[in-house]
């Protein structure tokens, strides 16, 4: 299949659900050869039987010895790295514990770190590559309340992802984040639920958007496509806030 990104190889975590599977279904489309991981092997089952041009392994992240495996079970040198896996804690900071808060930096920041230390290797021996971590407009871009632990976490993705960038412009190595705002996902319907009231979370949630809605992940998977292709080869070390407005 020729497309934007055909002849490249892309490995993307927490591809099962939301942001993951449309980025995933999305540079497929645009004749990549697609590397899907899920802790949800269910989740990666259907979505392999829904786009040609995607294989699929169950990998969880929060373990090591399964990050540094990855690079063998892909068999393949990936020409983009998506890491997209992440937790968002709600709560102020006197009402998170230090097990969250290494949690969530467990997930959200070393996850990135150390699939960017499994792959990079290999990027840099081949001439280069795109890498896109998610990052979030709750982070140094914006302060958003009960999103203590998480925000810290996105705003170290957004420093880390800089580094990368400032260490390897000069070899082919691009690095950048994106930071959407509220996207209307299954995690984000989840944690709605969880909060007793579903109706008026949501209508929370939305009201917070100077669009009057959330964004559907296939709104976000565009951008992702971007700055995967050789369209995006001047672009590196930015965050792309993609939030509908909710940061002006």
């Amino acid at each position: 299949m020729s497309g934007r990104l055909s002849g490249k190889t892309a490995f993307i975590t927490a591809a099962g659900h939301g942001i993951g599977r449309a980025a995933a279904l999305a540079m497929a489309r645009e004749g990549a050869r697609v590397f899907a991981t899920d802790v949800n092997a269910d989740a990666l089952s259907s979505l392999a039987a829904e786009q040609t041009g995607i294989e699929t392994f169950t990998l969880d992240v929060l373990k090591p010895d399964e990050i540094a495996q990855a690079p063998a079970r892909v068999g393949a040198t990936p020409n983009i790295l998506f890491n997209c896996a992440g937790y968002v804690h709600n709560g102020t900071l006197l009402e998170t514990t230090e097990e969250w808060w290494d949690f969530s930096f467990d997930l959200n920041v070393k996850s990135q770190f150390r699939v960017m230390k499994a792959f990079l290797p290999l990027m840099l021996e081949a001439g280069g590559g795109s890498i896109i971590n998610m990052a979030s407009v709750a982070s140094s871009v914006k302060g958003v309340p009960n999103r203590a632990v998480y925000s810290a976490t996105k705003a170290a993705v957004i420093g880390l992802t800089k580094s990368v960038a400032a260490d390897y412009v000069g070899r082919g190595i691009r690095c950048n984040a994106i930071c959407p705002g509220t996207v209307d996902t299954p995690s984000l319907n989840e944690r709605m639920r969880a909060l007793g009231d579903y109706e008026a979370a949501r209508k929370a949630f939305i009201a917070r958007q100077p669009m009057g809605r959330l964004a559907t992940a296939d709104e976000i998977a565009p951008l992702i496509v971007y700055l995967a292709s050789d369209e995006a080869h001047f672009v590196t070390g930015q965050i792309h806030i993609i939030d509908g407005g909710w940061a002006m």
